[in-house]
């Protein structure tokens, strides 16, 4: 496994990226400047992550796939809607919107008043795909009720009726079925080792690898932060590029993928 560490902007370390190398991108932008990265949000905007999507398109392989995890900023009582701009601008610049997936962190995490909406508890994973996915490796670790029993379900025909489902009768239902698109991980707590306002659990980063990639494929972060994506690709045997802009946590993520 070969891990390029990149300090500085990703648009400009994007450039020397060569178009179709990038198997999979899994990566957390900067959320409407809802946190503070050490003053750097100044940069954030638009104009930003327009152009970093644009590229992500370019350096993303036929079939490849990108998970972009993000949420909204609530101003004057309103969500900013600004997840649902960059998932349409990605499907302008070629990408296929494939999966709408919700991490439910669990609790209340988000910054915010409670005085007028109910507590945000989720963010979305948005999974844009270049064409038909090349791989999908599902996980399969949702515990079935029915374990043991033979298959008795029918499918709804496109006029109202039903029929028979092809294992109906025929099959046994195994103990774990398929892992559903709204995934349950508790964020990671921010500590002295990683000093970053938000960072996502390792697990996150780890389950959409290996549902996604292939051992031997090269997995891309353009905004790294502590480096969680570079220690799991670290852990599962691909290669990876990560860019950070920040100094700090450039520095934490390059002795954290080294230790992995």
């Amino acid at each position: 496994m070969s891990a390029d560490l990149m300090h500085g902007d990703c648009l400009e370390w994007m450039k020397e990226i060569p178009d179709g190398s990038v198997d999979l991108t899994v990566t957390s932008p900067p959320y409407d400047n809802l946190r503070t990265y050490n003053g750097n949000n100044n940069q954030w905007g638009e104009h930003v992550w327009q152009a970093v999507i644009a590229d992500l398109y370019r350096v993303t392989k036929d079939g490849g796939v990108v998970v972009w995890v993000v949420g909204d900023a609530t101003v004057k009582g309103s969500e900013t809607g600004t997840s649902f701009k960059q998932a349409l601008w990605a499907m302008e610049c070629g990408f296929n919107l494939h999966d709408t997936m919700i991490w439910n962190k669990g609790n209340f995490t988000a910054v915010g008043s409670l005085n007028t909406r109910y507590a945000p508890v989720f963010e979305y994973m948005f999974v844009f795909t270049k064409g038909k996915p090349n791989t999908f490796i599902p996980i399969k670790d949702r515990k079935n009720k029915h374990y043991g029993q033979k298959y008795h379900q029918t499918v709804r025909q496109a006029d109202g009726t039903t029929k028979d489902g092809h294992g109906k009768g025929k099959k046994h239902i195994a103990e774990f079925g398929q892992r559903h698109n709204v995934w349950l991980l508790f964020p990671e707590q921010s500590n002295n080792k990683r000093c970053h306002p938000a960072p996502f659990p390792e697990s996150l980063a780890h389950d959409h690898i290996i549902s996604w990639s292939n051992e031997g494929d090269t997995v891309l972060d353009p905004f790294m932060g502590s480096g969680t994506t570079g220690v799991a690709c670290k852990n599962l045997g691909r290669d990876f590029i990560g860019i950070e802009l920040d100094q700090g946590y450039f520095d934490i993520a390059v002795k954290r993928i080294g230790e992995a």
